[in-house]
């Protein structure tokens, strides 16, 4: 119960990493808003949740996080429901095939910085003054890639996307410390997620395998390792952390 009373919102919470982070987070006491672009992943979720002894721990809320107004509705709706915003994660993510970064369009470069990077300011936006006229701080945890520190070919706008919330990140974690805001990103390999065979081409057991003998630990994440570590984060035992990048990669990036 380390995050007893916290409330917190986590975006892309209708399955994968964001669907991890919000279970782990309500077991162990916070309350949570599950913001997502697809209502019924986000209301299923929610349900599970409830279901159990956390009872009327999760809230789900449909939002597109790249819109002004649909995350101050996200945000309000924490407050409206929880009294309170303590935690943040900017989990949701879109990619773009894998394919020649000269055939990349900009419809789909804008719409991946949109979704990718646009929420880190967004959600600060939002849910700054809140925390700032509670007086008792807070936590921002961006969930990228290691794309974003070792990029791989034929990804270039999903890395950079990537890349650009990590600075981002990092940013504002020095912008809010004098708040007690903390500010931290989980930079996680490819993972068991409905994201991995939506964006790469070919036979998904044989992308796998290929990612797999990348990683010298020898599997891909899952969504218990991205949430492990979004708890270091949002919990006290993670108090005088802030601005860090942490791979959550199984030694990918060494």
């Amino acid at each position: 119960m380390v995050l007893k009373d916290k409330v917190a919102i986590v975006t892309g919470a209708g399955s994968g990493y964001g669907e991890g982070i919000a279970r782990r987070f309500a077991t162990e006491g916070a309350r949570v808003v599950l913001v997502d672009v697809d209502a019924v992943a986000a209301g299923r979720v929610a349900d599970a949740i409830n279901a159990g002894p956390d009872a009327m721990r999760a809230v789900p809320f449909a939002a597109d996080v790249a819109d002004d107004d649909a995350v101050q509705a996200a945000v309000q709706c924490a407050l409206d429901r929880f009294g309170a915003v303590d935690i943040v994660v900017n989990n949701a993510g879109i990619s773009h095939p894998t394919k020649s970064a000269l055939k990349i369009t900009d419809a789909e470069f804008d719409a991946v910085f949109a979704v990718n990077a646009k929420p880190v300011l967004l959600f600060a936006r939002h849910a700054v003054p809140h925390m700032r006229a509670r007086g008792q701080g807070g936590v921002f945890i961006t969930v990228a890639s290691t794309g974003a520190v070792r990029p791989r070919p034929g990804m270039v706008v999903y890395n950079g996307s990537k890349a650009a919330a990590v600075t981002m990140s990092k940013t504002l974690a020095l912008e809010l410390a004098r708040d007690r805001i903390r500010v931290n990103t989980i930079c996680p390999v490819a993972g068991e997620t409905p994201m991995l065979d939506k964006y790469m081409k070919g036979d998904p057991d044989a992308n796998r395998e290929m990612l797999r003998a990348t990683i010298p630990l020898g599997r891909l994440a899952t969504p218990a390792d991205v949430a492990g570590s979004a708890l270091y984060f949002a919990s006290d035992d993670g108090a005088f952390v802030t601005g860090v990048t942490m791979e959550v990669d199984g030694g990918r990036c060494v």
